[in-house]
């Protein structure tokens, strides 16, 4: 049986970007975005609504919904 190791500067500086947090910069400009993405389905009419597959109810539910509280893959 071999066992092998990997130490080396690449790999610990690529393992660092991947497993950072976003900067608060990302952050805010996900807030805004997501802000402004609920405000617009808020206001779609019946045919867009229908067009997405969606209900007004639906649709008031989610644009009704906090900012922060988003999908765990959108944060990533």
């Amino acid at each position: 049986m071999t066992m092998t190791t990997c130490n080396t500067a690449a790999h610990t500086i690529a393992h660092t970007f991947e497993t950072q947090r976003p900067s608060l910069g990302t952050v805010i400009a996900q807030i805004i975005a997501t802000h402004g993405q609920r405000r617009v389905l808020g206001k779609l009419d019946r045919d867009a609504l229908n067009d997405l597959g969606l209900t007004a109810a639906e649709a008031k539910r989610e644009a009704k919904r906090p900012f922060w509280d988003v999908p765990a893959t959108w944060r990533r």
